[in-house]
This record gives C-alpha cells, sequence and structure tokens, in this order.
C-alpha cells in the first residue's frame, strides 16, 4: 500500500522544492554541519529531469551569504534557485509604499537597504536571534501601538528550529507576542503563506499537483505546501519530532487531508527511514 501511495505521489512530478536547515544541512558553531545524504541527493536531484527549487525561511543572513555558506559546506546551489523571505517582503513593502522598522538579525538587514526606514509605518520581525531583548521587543511593540492602522509583517511563523545544540526559538514566538499585545494579525511572509509557494511555482512555471515539497515542518512545509494544492514530505531530520498528533488534527481540520499520509521509501540518495510521511493535496 506505502509502494503505490508512493508512485502515485512522484508520477506526475515535474518539480522539487527542499527546504533547508533541517533537511540539508543542521545549523550551529561556523557554518553548521550537513545531514547525512543531503548533498548526494541535491546532486541527483539535480541531475534528473525534475526542476529543482530552494524554500527556505532563514533570516539570519543574506541569500548570498546563505549560499555560500551552503557551498562550503558541500552544496552546488545558486543564489537564483533558493527563495527566502527577506527578497519578498521588500517587494511588498515597495509596492505598498511601506517604512518597515525592523526587529531581524544583524545579518540581514542589507536585504532592505533598498527601502526607505525613516519614520516607519509598520513593524518587520524576523528570526532576530540575540535581537530579541526585551528593549527591543518593546522597541517594536511602541512603534506598532503609535500607529493608526498597525502593520506587523513576520518573516514566517515557526514555533522552533534546530541547530547542533539543540532546540532554539523561532520568530513565530516573537510574532504572537506583538499580535497579542497590539491586537493586531501579523502578515506572513515566507512559509506557510500561499504566496510564498506561488511565487515559487511560477518560476518553475508548473501547476502545484506537480510539485512536491520536502521540509522537517509539518505545518509550514508540508500543510503550508498542501494548502497551495501541492505535494508534501516530511522528514525524519531537523525539527521532527515523533508525536504529531495534536498538529495532525489541527491539519485535518483545515485543507490538508491526512488520511493519506504514510510511509515512504528511499527517495534522491537519502537512506531509508529519513522519509517519514507523504501528504496529499485535500482533494
Amino acid at each position: 500500500m506505502a509502494e503505490m501511495d508512493w508512485k502515485h505521489t512522484i508520477r506526475d512530478l515535474k518539480g522539487v522544492v527542499l527546504d533547508m536547515c533541517g533537511v540539508l544541512y543542521d545549523s550551529g558553531e561556523g557554518d553548521g554541519v550537513a545531514i547525512d545524504g543531503s548533498i548526494e541527493a541535491v546532486k541527483r536531484l539535480k541531475a534528473s529531469d525534475l526542476q529543482l527549487r530552494f524554500c527556505t525561511n532563514e533570516t539570519q543572513a543574506t541569500r548570498e551569504k546563505f549560499v555560500a555558506k551552503l557551498g562550503r559546506l558541500g552544496f552546488d546551489i545558486c543564489v537564483d534557485e533558493v527563495f527566502s523571505p527577506a527578497p519578498a517582503a521588500v517587494t511588498i513593502l515597495k509596492e505598498r509604499g511601506l517604512r518597515p522598522h525592523l526587529l531581524v538579525h544583524d545579518d540581514v538587514v542589507p536585504e532592505f537597504d533598498a527601502v526607505e526606514k525613516t519614520d516607519p509605518n509598520c513593524v518587520i520581525i524576523g528570526d532576530a536571534a540575540d535581537n530579541f531583548s526585551y528593549q527591543n521587543l518593546n522597541k517594536a511593540f511602541q512603534v506598532l501601538i503609535g500607529l493608526e492602522k498597525p502593520v506587523l509583517f513576520s518573516l514566517g511563523r515557526g514555533r522552533y528550529y534546530k541547530e547542533m545544540d539543540g532546540l532554539k526559538l523561532d520568530v513565530g514566538v516573537y510574532m504572537k507576542a506583538l499580535e497579542y499585545a497590539c491586537d493586531v494579525e501579523a502578515e506572513v511572509v515566507g512559509k506557510p503563506s500561499p504566496v510564498f509557494f506561488q511565487s515559487v511555482l511560477a518560476d518553475m512555471g508548473i501547476q502545484p499537483s506537480q510539485a512536491l515539497m520536502i521540509g522537517d515542518d509539518l505545518v509550514n512545509d508540508v500543510g503550508g505546501a498542501q494548502s497551495c494544492g501541492m505535494r508534501g514530505l516530511l522528514v525524519k531530520t531537523g525539527k521532527y519530532r515523533g508525536d504529531h498528533t495534536g498538529i495532525k488534527r489541527k491539519l485535518s481540520e483545515g485543507k490538508h487531508d491526512t488520511r493519506h499520509w504514510t510511509a515512504a521509501p528511499e527517495v534522491s540518495g537519502r537512506s531509508p527511514g529519513c522519509i517519514h510521511v507523504i501528504g496529499r493535496p485535500a482533494e
């Protein structure tokens, strides 16, 4: 049964979208470390007739620095193949004439160099790491609460991610704090936003049903992809946790078909057992 489901999933596949942190590598001291089999998997996918893109909520560096780091780990990846929230946010800011107050990591600030930031009329929050101090969070709160119509952008909404020394709180935790304090709902830029996934599909020129998203986050990777009509596949690396019962229940209440989740065999050079479940898009 599992084999039949897997064959059905890949039958009309024309493109693969890979999450990065937790799927290709674990971040941490220095450049981090590549996950076993991931470098070979990328090579085999690039050698196939499938289109390949990389979709990440990484906001601790510019795309250029991020790709350079992955190159040092042994990955052959180009900047144009990587989709991340900061460049997408810049496009939105320019289209809407917004001037952001930034609560982001120092290394991603250059992504916003082309945007006017004086007299801010919105707040952008990303994975600021050590910049998530009380003082900085309170400043973001003061900017938002002082606006007649508060606008909050969050570069992703993850709860946590994995580094080499353990799990770390992600931007979604701090996003929720600002939402609660200012009685505002954040606009999420990045996974699981449908607009973010659709931009990747448009770049590949394929339909959602022809694309497979592979990630370590059941909600933002698999669930986000399914909400766009893509197929989703969860790996047992990165932030993967063994018991997703509660999250699966929440997803099943939405547009995500959890009835067909099943174990998958070896894929693209990854060792058997690395792949946990497949999620078909809801009918």
